[in-house]
């Protein structure tokens, strides 16, 4: 009894794996009903059926998630479900910008999938955690800048080369001031820095850094403004993040030269100002030239004003003896010269044309006389007539046989037309009798006359027996009339090859 008392009780202390499952799947529920949990993405997939699996790691340990497809009801985040925060515009949904590699935050409850017997985290909302958050709104705030206009290159300036006064919005005490100031005493030719002090750094450096761009405009004593802040992380950095700095940089009546962190950190800030230098002292680099590069350029401009004076003093002594010249030519004494000497070859050509005209018509004169006394002489007269008297006799003589031989042609025309209308109205009217006995013999009507007959119905003429059937109505259609009738039996002829057989 003992011995069976004990297998008994051995048996119900057994466990199935199912039972084991069901209970740690029931504690851990109860334990854990809804947690917060951080971790880097891994393991990323999203298959076909909508659900999201993913893992959760740190440097210790690695935690396995599924996002059913039921629970991802976050569309848009229109408030932060950690902090209660609503925001003005709805953010994208955290399924859109989950991937392998970001940190996140990931609430659900604590489960057990049995056919593997691991626990995971059954997720219900996700939220980028530390920087991811910052990443997101950063984007967020520069799609909407670039919206508006802020980033577009064709509003920015160019800042004045080697400014003679500068605005400098920083803080006193950081690394970035003593980089910047010692740059600009060695370069450029010398430039007057008035500062304009603001916190860098924390929740009223935003704020502090409006104002100070509010200031250096309102005095409109610089040439141009520059914001510089050393390098840190995004955080640190993220008051050249706000919107309401970007603003004041945007509506800045000076042109701005922002020198932000290092060259690897972009900030709104440096988006918008007019130029973006990497770094604080690259800033002083960007406003003012090396004093060597400007002492070369001194000199370079000394000796091409000096080859330009040269240059000047050549041609102007050119110009001078050109003049010279020109005054020698057109003194009164030499252009009185110069009019006589012309008076006295026009009137040299003009004694040697009047010569030449009058020779010429002489000549022509002479060879007229000579024309007209053999034209109108008594001898060319007597040839005139002469001509005139034969000319007259051969027209008289001409002109009955060129009557005679004009009647005769037009004669001869009339008959050869009388003769061509003939034929044609002959053959015309031959024509006219083929065709009156072609219609005649195309008559349906005309074998009528000859005993034939044609049989109707109403659907149109009989051409075989098919047509019409015993007990019908038809029309037989003679020469003088016609005759109603009705079929009372249909034979069909013979084979026409049989009866000539």
């Amino acid at each position: 009894m003992t011995r069976k008392r004990l297998q008994s009780t051995m048996q119900e202390a057994i466990l199935t794996v199912r039972e084991l499952t069901e209970q740690l799947r029931k504690s851990l529920e109860g334990r854990f009903p809804f947690v917060w949990v951080r971790g880097e993405v891994t393991n990323f997939s999203r298959p076909g059926s909508g659900h999201v699996y993913f893992s959760l790691k740190d440097q210790d340990a690695q935690l396995q998630c599924v996002w059913f497809r039921h629970m991802q009801r976050q569309t848009d985040q229109s408030f932060d479900p950690l902090t209660g925060e609503v925001f003005d515009k709805p953010r994208p949904s955290p399924l859109e910008l989950l991937r392998n590699g970001l940190d996140v935050l990931c609430a659900g409850r604590i489960s057990v999938y049995a056919p593997r017997g691991q626990y995971q985290l059954a997720v219900e909302l996700v939220q980028p955690a530390g920087k991811g958050l910052l990443a997101q709104a950063f984007e967020e705030s520069k799609r909407k800048l670039a919206g508006l206009g802020y980033f577009s290159q064709e509003r920015k300036r160019k800042l004045p080369c080697d400014p003679q006064r500068v605005a400098l919005i920083t803080s006193p005490t950081g690394a970035a001031i003593h980089d910047f100031l010692e740059l600009a005493r060695m370069r450029g030719s010398g430039s007057r820095i008035r500062l304009f002090p603001t916190l860098v750094q924390g929740a009223e450096a935003a704020p502090a850094i409006t104002r100070a761009l509010a200031e250096a405009n309102a005095q409109n004593w610089a040439q141009a403004i520059v914001l510089v802040r050393g390098g840190g992380s995004l955080e640190d950095l993220w008051a050249f993040n706000e919107e309401s700095v970007a603003q004041a940089i945007f509506e800045s009546r000076l042109p701005v030269l922002a020198g932000i962190g290092h060259e690897v950190d972009v900030t709104l800030a440096d988006m918008t100002a007019d130029m973006r230098a990497a770094t604080p002292s690259h800033a002083a680099q960007l406003l003012w030239p090396l004093r060597a590069e400007l002492h070369q350029r001194v000199d370079e401009t000394c000796s091409a004003l000096r080859r330009a004076m040269e240059r000047r003093l050549e041609l102007a002594g050119q110009s001078l003896r050109e003049c010279e010249k020109a005054l020698a030519w057109f003194s009164p004494q030499r252009h009185h010269e110069r009019l006589y000497e012309r008076l006295d070859s026009l009137g040299a050509a003009l004694d040697r044309a009047g010569r030449h005209w009058l020779d010429d018509k002489l000549q022509k004169a002479d060879s007229l006389e000579r024309a007209l006394r053999s034209a109108l002489g008594p001898e060319k007269l007597d040839i005139f007539n002469a001509r005139l008297e034969q000319l007259s006799a051969r027209l008289q003589a001409a002109l009955p046989r060129v009557v005679a031989d004009k009647e005769r042609t037009l004669q001869h025309g009339i008959l050869r037309w009388q003769s061509t209308a003939r034929t044609y109205v002959a053959e015309q009217l031959r024509r006219l009798d083929a065709l009156s006995m072609a219609l005649e013999a195309r008559d349906p009507l005309m074998p009528l006359t000859r005993g034939y007959a044609l049989v109707c119905t109403s659907a149109g003429l009989v051409r075989s027996v098919d047509q019409t059937s015993p007990g019908a109505k038809i029309e037989v259609r003679l020469a003088d009339g016609s005759l109603a009738a009705i079929v009372s039996d249909v034979q069909r002829a013979k084979n026409r090859k049989r009866e000539k057989s």
